[in-house]
């Protein structure tokens, strides 16, 4: 009766996302998805990205600072985000206290003013990839932080009918 009572407790009570997903394996592949691209941006902008970005007109090459930038900036957030987000799946933080994180790690969605599309298809083929995939994982993130901050339950299943007997057998006994 004892197990019977934990599984029907268990079965009513939430799941909040975010202690799930930090914790999950889905979790540890967008971790590794964004670190490996905060290392590859890195190794690009510091090798082939300076040799590229020397053979650009000027126009292009002021395009290529600013977009880099942002691209910095960008990937900062993320691993920012996701190293916090790890460091509660270690049980590091809890998720409250990695609420008030949030505060220093501005994850925003709100960007300034970008370069032309005109001037962004000037730049380099592979600066344009590492751009659109920092984009794409960024906006990813801000869901998925979207859901995490409103740590929002997921909805309870339906009370079966012999759930709900159960419970007023089990009030029932307790009363008398």
């Amino acid at each position: 009766m004892v197990e019977m009572d934990v599984m029907f407790r268990e079965a009513r009570g939430t799941v909040r996302f975010g202690e799930t997903f930090v914790a999950s394996e889905a979790f540890r592949t967008l971790f590794r998805e964004g670190m490996t691209l905060v290392e590859d941006t890195a190794a690009y902008l510091d090798g082939p990205g300076r040799e590229e970005s020397r053979l650009l007109a000027r126009h292009a090459s002021l395009a290529y600072a600013s977009e880099s930038m942002r691209l910095t900036t960008r990937l900062m957030q993320i691993a920012s985000w996701l190293l916090v987000q790890r460091a509660v799946s270690e049980g590091e933080l809890t998720l409250s206290e990695a609420a008030q994180e949030k505060t220093r790690v501005r994850l925003t969605n709100q960007e300034p003013a970008g370069t032309a599309p005109s001037l962004v298809a000037e730049l380099p083929l592979s600066l344009q990839a590492l751009i659109g995939q920092s984009k794409r994982l960024h906006a990813r993130i801000l869901h998925l932080d979207t859901l995490i901050s409103d740590d929002r339950p997921t909805p309870e299943p339906r009370e079966s009918p012999v759930v709900a007997q159960h419970d007023r057998l089990r009030q029932a006994f307790r009363m008398a």
